[in-house]
C-alpha cells in the first residue's frame, strides 16, 4: 500500500469519527509528520501512541479525540485484523500473569517515582475510579468510593479484611480509620509499599509485598480495587480460588475492576508495552465462568462515567505540578503520561470500557442482598 492511499484510508477512518485531519476542531488531529499515516496502518495502535510521543502529530483535546474515535471501531475499518491477532498471540501460547511475572507490573508501573502519584492523586492516595454522584473534587469522590465499597461488604469495626492490590494502602487506611477495621494490604510493589506503611502507621494495618497466591489465612471479608486487570485471564481462576479459600463463609468479595463489553485475550498493543505489561481487561463473561462454583453474584454496579473526571482530574493535577516533575521524567515521558491519561479518559466518556464493583459471597445471602448505592 503506498503513501497516498495511507493517507486517504486514514483520512477516510477518521473522517467516519468526525475528526478531520488538520482540521480546526479541537478534537482534529494536526500532523507533523507525513510518516504518520503509514506508521499508524502497519502498526495500528501502537503506532498512533508512539507516534504521539514522537511528537508526529499533535491534538488540542485529546481526550475529545479518543471520546469521538473509539466508538467508530476504527481497527476493523482500517482491516488490520491479522496485526490484532499476531499481537493477541503471546498471549495465547504462554501466560502473562504466571506467578515468576507477577513483581514486573510492580517495577514497570507502580515503582517509577511515588513523587509522580503524590502529585497526581488525591490525599488518600487512591489509584482507581471515585464515585463522583455527590462529590465535587477529587478528594471527596474517592473518599466517597471507600466509602460505598465499606458499606456494600457491610464492614464491621471487629472484621478483619484481605486488600487484595492496596496501592498505597488508602483503603487500607480509611477502613481502619472510619470503620475501625483491621486490614492486611498485599501489593508486588516496592515503593507502594513503603508508603503505605508509613500512611498506615499506628493502624490496626499490615503491609505486606505479596502475590495473592501465597495468602493462606481466613478473612472476614476481601476487596480487590483496579487490581484484576494484572491477573491475565489463564489466571482468573486461579485468583478467584485464592480468594474463596481466604474468604470465611458469611463473608463478601468485593471485586471493583474495569471492563470490558468484548472478551479478548491481551491488552491495547500501546498501552501493554508502555502503562500495563502483562495485563488485560476482562469482560462479563470471562468473569462469570471463572466464578462458576464459587461465588455467588449478589450486586452488579457500573461506575464506569464516573472514571472520566478522575481521569481528568488526575491530568489536571499531573499537568499543573509538571514543573516539579520534568527534570525527572523529561518530555517524551509527559507525552506519554498525557496521552496515557486522556486517551482513558475519552474511553470512559464513550462508554467504550466500563468499571463494574460486583458484590460476591460464597454462599448466597438468606433472604437476598440489599444494593447500596
Amino acid at each position: 500500500m503506498g503513501k497516498d492511499r495511507h493517507k486517504s484510508l486514514l483520512e477516510e477512518t477518521l473522517s467516519c469519527a468526525g475528526i478531520i485531519v488538520n482540521g480546526s476542531n479541537p478534537w482534529d488531529i494536526q500532523i507533523n509528520d507525513e510518516r504518520f499515516y503509514g506508521r499508524v496502518i502497519r502498526e495500528g495502535s501502537l503506532g498512533l501512541g508512539e507516534s504521539y510521543m514522537d511528537e508526529w502529530w499533535e491534538c488540542e483535546k485529546l481526550d475529545e479525540f479518543f471520546y469521538k474515535l473509539l466508538p467508530s471501531n476504527p481497527t476493523e475499518k482500517i482491516k488490520r485484523k491479522s496485526k490484532q491477532l499476531i499481537h493477541a498471540l503471546p498471549a495465547v501460547i504462554f501466560n502473562p500473569g504466571k506467578k515468576s511475572k507477577a513483581f514486573q507490573i510492580g517495577k514497570h508501573h507502580y515503582d517509577i517515582g511515588n513523587e509522580l502519584y503524590t502529585h497526581m492523586l488525591d490525599r488518600r492516595m487512591i489509584y482507581s475510579c471515585g464515585y463522583w454522584k455527590d462529590a465535587a473534587d477529587l478528594d471527596s469522590a474517592q473518599e466517597a468510593k471507600l466509602n460505598l465499597i465499606c458499606k456494600k461488604m457491610g464492614l464491621r469495626s471487629d472484621e478483619k479484611v484481605l486488600d487484595i492490590g492496596c496501592g498505597w494502602g488508602g483503603f487500607a487506611q480509611y477502613a481502619a480509620e472510619e470503620y475501625g477495621a483491621s486490614v492486611v494490604g498485599i501489593t508486588v510493589s516496592k515503593e507502594q509499599a513503603a508508603l503505605a506503611r508509613e500512611c498506615c502507621k499506628g493502624l490496626p494495618v499490615e503491609i505486606r509485598l505479596q502475590d495473592y497466591r501465597d495468602v493462606r489465612e481466613k478473612f472476614d471479608q476481601i476487596v480487590s480495587i483496579g487490581m484484576f486487570e494484572h491477573v491475565g485471564y489463564k489466571n482468573y481462576r486461579t485468583y478467584l480460588e485464592a480468594v474463596h479459600r481466604c474468604l470465611k463463609d458469611r463473608g463478601f468479595f468485593l471485586l471493583h475492576v474495569i471492563g470490558d463489553s468484548r472478551s479478548n485475550v491481551a491488552v491495547d498493543p500501546w498501552i501493554g508495552k508502555y502503562i500495563f505489561p502483562n495485563s488485560m481487561i476482562p469482560s462479563m463473561k470471562q468473569i462469570s465462568a471463572s466464578v462458576e462454583g464459587l461465588f455467588v453474584a449478589e450486586d452488579w454496579h457500573n461506575i464506569g462515567c464516573h472514571y472520566d473526571p478522575t481521569l481528568m482530574s488526575w491530568f489536571e493535577n499531573f499537568d499543573k505540578n509538571w514543573p516539579k516533575l520534568r527534570d525527572k521524567y523529561g518530555n517524551r515521558f509527559y507525552r506519554m503520561w498525557k496521552y496515557y491519561l486522556l486517551s482513558c479518559a475519552g474511553a470512559f466518556r464513550s462508554r467504550y470500557v466500563h468499571v463494574w464493583q460486583i458484590v460476591f459471597s460464597k454462599k448466597g445471602v438468606p433472604g437476598g442482598y440489599c444494593a447500596i448505592r
